[in-house]
């Protein structure tokens, strides 16, 4: 099947990892991130129709939890507000830098999925050797862009947007030396897409906010980087050439992914955002407040427990069919889902728009599932095109460039919102 009729299956993950991400901002950081890029994940073997790559499908889930989690250490807080500015330098630089910063999110997303994909028998990712390569690459950016030469996208915010920039680079290097070029396509895609998302995002939550749109506008931005970001994940991986069979995962590999996955990044989000004393200060406005905080968490447990045993229990066989695959992503991604309702407060009798719109999302990815034939071949493609990639690149500056032309346009004057002073 041609390029141009993957696209159900590209929405389908976009919608996946945009819900996942919007939900994401009810915890935020790397452990909210880490979720979030685990349904994304299942979402891209779910409807991938390769049988071979149902039995690593937590093995996906992990890469894409540890690559989009990677993010969540990067401040960002200081960068949409200059999104907001009334000249164009200060705008441009706004959505530009919100371009990179999801970009970075893609970039080490794509990346790791796009090698676990790529992974064989006979042709192995050095895992140690890359994570070893991204860590050094990593320290080194850091040290050289904020603390020698000065280069600070938010202060006086994090600057860990240097760390991911140089670990992506040292990925990206690792992948060269390897020619692993297919795994580079879905990177880059991602990158691009994660990257657009953001930046376009924050244009629309300009809009948002100005025009007095009575929704969770930054709500609509965390969507913007998960459809986006999930659609170049996606095209980037079903336009790809990967290896007819891939191994199935060992046992251990299997259950250390699934520990990980499924029991310990949900912990730490429990551990974060969900426990009784978080609940309490979060919903401190409400009435009776002891009881919701009590009746939040116990409820809270009780679906993790849930999810984890349905979940565990699965994967005690050895062959995974699509059922399995579907179960697995609509229980991490309703579970999920039931966090988010819980941490603001559906206990205490407070309910969102947003949230509601979390659920049809869920109905209508059900829906294309359910109506939609997964069996389709993939275009082999695994060339890296460097002229046709920076000219894609460089419409997307452009289309930003255009949207901060718009949105200095639409808004006056909103308190100090420059990065740059331009008296």
């Amino acid at each position: 099947m041609k390029t141009n009729k993957i696209g159900i299956q590209v929405l389908i993950v976009a919608m996946s990892l945009a819900t996942a991400w919007a939900i994401r901002g009810q915890f935020g950081h790397e452990q909210g991130a880490a979720w979030a890029g685990a349904i994304g994940g299942l979402a891209l073997v779910l409807v991938s129709g390769r049988k071979d790559w149902y039995s690593k499908m937590m093995l996906v889930a992990l890469a894409s939890a540890v690559g989009w989690g990677a993010g969540g250490m990067i401040s960002y807080g200081m960068v949409v507000g200059y999104g907001f500015a009334d000249n164009f330098v200060n705008a441009y630089y706004g959505l530009g830098m919100l371009f990179v910063i999801g970009g970075l999110f893609g970039l080490l997303g794509g990346g790791l999925v796009g090698l676990t994909l790529d992974s064989t028998k006979e042709n192995r990712v050095r895992w140690g050797a890359l994570f070893s390569e991204m860590t050094v690459g990593g320290i080194i950016s850091y040290y050289f862009l904020i603390e020698q030469i000065g280069f600070k996208m938010t202060p006086p915010r994090s600057e860990a947007w240097a760390v991911c920039f140089g670990a992506g680079l040292a990925m990206l290097w690792y992948m060269a030396r390897e020619k692993r070029n297919s795994a580079i396509r879905v990177a880059f895609y991602a990158m691009l897409g994660g990257g657009f998302g953001f930046g376009f995002g924050n244009f629309l939550q300009v809009l948002g906010n100005t025009w007095e749109v009575p929704f969770n506008m930054w709500n609509v931005m965390e969507y913007s980087i998960g459809f986006f970001g999930g659609s170049g994940m996606a095209y980037g991986v079903y336009s790809s050439k990967w290896p007819k069979e891939t191994p199935s995962a060992t046992k251990w590999e299997n259950w250390s992914a699934l520990f990980i996955v499924v029991l310990f990044i949900p912990l730490i989000v429990y551990r974060e955002s969900l426990t009784y004393d978080h609940i309490a200060r979060r919903l401190e406005n409400l009435p009776n407040i002891e009881s919701v905080a009590s009746t939040s968490t116990l409820m809270v447990l009780l679906v993790l427990l849930a999810m984890v045993i349905s979940i565990f229990w699965r994967f005690k066989k050895e062959q995974f069919l699509p059922k399995d695959v579907s179960i697995t992503f609509f229980t991490m991604l309703i579970a999920y889902t039931f966090m988010s309702y819980a941490v603001t407060g559906i206990f205490g009798g407070e309910m969102h728009l947003n949230h509601h719109l979390y659920v049809v999302n869920i109905i209508l990815i059900f829906a294309l599932l359910r109506f939609n034939n997964l069996q389709f071949n993939y275009t082999e493609m695994d060339k890296v095109d460097l002229k046709k990639w920076f000219f894609y690149f460089l419409i997307v500056l452009g289309v930003l460039a255009i949207l901060a032309l718009i949105a200095i346009s639409v808004h006056g004057d909103l308190g100090d919102r420059d990065r740059f002073p331009m008296n």
